[in-house]
């Protein structure tokens, strides 16, 4: 098994989970409340993760400017589409959708990958991409 790949695999999960725990929130909660919520409850188990590696020593914690930036824009990033998943599923949207969604970061990540980062794609991760529009063409019906 690939060292990355339970991570992925827990990755997978937890972000699935996500979604799942949204819908059932935003029946009950407003979107810029329950993002707050979401949001502070992420940073707080980071926090808790941060206190746990600081005890577990020795700290190998880093971060340079270019990397806080970063580290910024994907924090604007995640609160602004957990805010804008809560007002999808308070207009409505069925949870099913959240596939379509994502899949449609996914294309923007494999892009990014290839135009910015040079990933090479084998055929297995061009049947994986041709399966993933397969199922947002599927899934676009329900």
């Amino acid at each position: 098994m690939t060292g990355w790949l339970p991570y992925a695999i827990g990755a997978a999960v937890l972000y699935g989970l996500h979604q799942v725990f949204t819908k059932l929130a935003s029946a009950s909660a407003s979107d810029a409340i329950g993002g707050f919520v979401v949001e502070a409850s992420a940073a707080f188990t980071i926090a808790l993760y941060l206190v746990f590696l600081w005890a577990r020593g020795p700290w190998k914690q880093h971060a340079d400017l270019r990397g806080v930036l970063y580290s910024l824009a994907t924090g604007l990033c995640v609160g602004a589409g957990t805010i804008l998943f809560f007002q999808m599923f308070q207009r409505g949207a069925p949870l099913s959708s959240v596939p379509i969604v994502l899949a449609v970061g996914s294309g923007i990540m494999v892009l990014a990958g290839v135009v910015i980062f040079h990933d090479a794609l084998g055929w297995r991760h061009w049947i994986g991409v041709l399966l993933a529009l397969g199922a947002i063409l599927l899934l676009r019906s329900t």
